[in-house]
């Protein structure tokens, strides 16, 4: 990097969030009871995606963030006539949240410390966006729906961050399981294909 160039705050807070020492321990709190529940061979096998070639997290985060994002999308241009559609969307969304954090965690119980230390901030970061879609939908039921739209975008910027954290950890810092055929060290396609 060229000492000149200027670092995106952004970027500059993500790395200090990868030294805060002051989230290991409850990293290390977390680490028992994650290793016990989704680090134990054969749902992490599973959970990790190992039988797809890749992580299986990518791919449910786009089913939740979807869901919200379309609810998100009906609720500013799809009329009255789409608050129902809005709302199953939503509630589609805490569906896939369970399984999309299982996933995450297998992942988490694999990573080093300074991905555990970011990986814990993004899951926080993402139970605060779940809670809010809940009470988003909960308004919703309710027939409180303005208030239910007002939730869902706040769900969203909160989802956001926790996005941005987890593109982080999957592009930067390459958290992920995949098959060895697709490193650098594996080149070349398998005997078997």
């Amino acid at each position: 990097m060229d000492p000149n160039e200027r670092v995106p705050r952004i970027v500059d807070l993500t790395l200090r969030l990868e030294e805060t020492n002051g989230l290991d321990r409850p990293v290390q709190a977390l680490e028992p009871l994650v290793e016990s529940v989704f680090g134990r061979e054969p749902q992490r096998s599973v959970l990790r995606g190992e039988w797809l070639g890749h992580a299986l997290h990518p791919l449910l985060t786009d089913v939740t963030l979807g869901t919200w994002t379309s609810a998100s999308l009906l609720d500013l241009v799809g009329g009255a006539g789409s608050r129902a559609a809005a709302q199953r969307l939503v509630a589609a969304g805490l569906l896939a949240a369970g399984p999309t954090a299982w996933t995450g965690w297998a992942e988490w119980s694999t990573a080093g410390p300074r991905e555990k230390r970011v990986g814990l901030v993004h899951a926080v970061t993402n139970a605060v966006a779940i809670g809010t879609y809940a009470a988003s939908w909960s308004a919703r039921r309710r027939g409180r729906y303005a208030k239910g739209v007002g939730l869902a975008m706040a769900g969203a910027a909160v989802a956001g961050v926790g996005g941005y954290l987890g593109g982080h950890l999957a592009a930067a810092r390459k958290v992920g399981s995949h098959h060895p055929v697709f490193s650098d060290e594996g080149q070349g396609v398998p005997a078997n294909v």
